[in-house]
């Protein structure tokens, strides 16, 4: 998956001139991109307009791996039930808000960790501004915590931005082998 969305771009070519016209192509997975290199000319009119250089520039290709490669996924309210108490993996769960200085601060180890455990563990974080319901059923009371739940049952919390560390004993008390 990560390799197919690495390839899906766009480019976009205008030619100036009396009237522009523009052109929008879509690429196929092996195609380079030959990006045009520009220079500064003057046109009829006296102003500055950008045309391309004579000689393209090296090929580019542009990826989008980093975000194919996400592993934590948003859950909301209608989508809770079937992510994370039907799943059989363990889950973890981190409830935050965009607001929220530790939020930002623990979100780069979430990241980590469902990188690591990826297809042991499965990640999700519940945006609590959007999803008050999950927050309140769960007595979320301030952010971030970290639910992590075991064949649909709630195991255990953290609350608060904690070490990696911390997160990761919980964590090997629920994955196997």
């Amino acid at each position: 998956m990560a390799m197919r969305n690495c390839f899906q771009v766009t480019s976009s070519s205008c030619k100036v001139g009396i009237s522009a016209h523009c052109t929008t192509h879509s690429l196929a997975s092996a195609d380079k991109l030959n990006f045009p290199s520009y220079t500064r000319r003057r046109d009829f009119n006296n102003s500055l307009a950008t045309l391309p250089a004579s000689k393209p520039r090296r090929s580019h290709f542009i990826c989008r791996a980093q975000e194919a490669l996400d592993q934590v996924k948003p859950v909301t309210d209608k989508t809770w039930d079937n992510l994370v108490i039907a799943c059989d993996n363990p889950v973890l769960v981190e409830f935050w808000a965009p607001w929220c200085g530790p939020c930002r601060m623990i979100a780069p180890v979430i990241d980590e960790l469902a990188k690591e455990y990826a297809g042991k563990l499965s990640c999700y974080k519940v945006n609590t501004d959007e999803n008050p319901n999950i927050a309140s059923q769960y007595g979320i009371r301030s952010i971030p915590t970290v639910l992590f739940f075991n064949k649909g049952e709630r195991k255990e919390s953290i609350i608060g931005a904690v070490p990696k560390s911390t997160l990761c004993s919980t964590l090997e008390k629920y994955i196997d082998g």
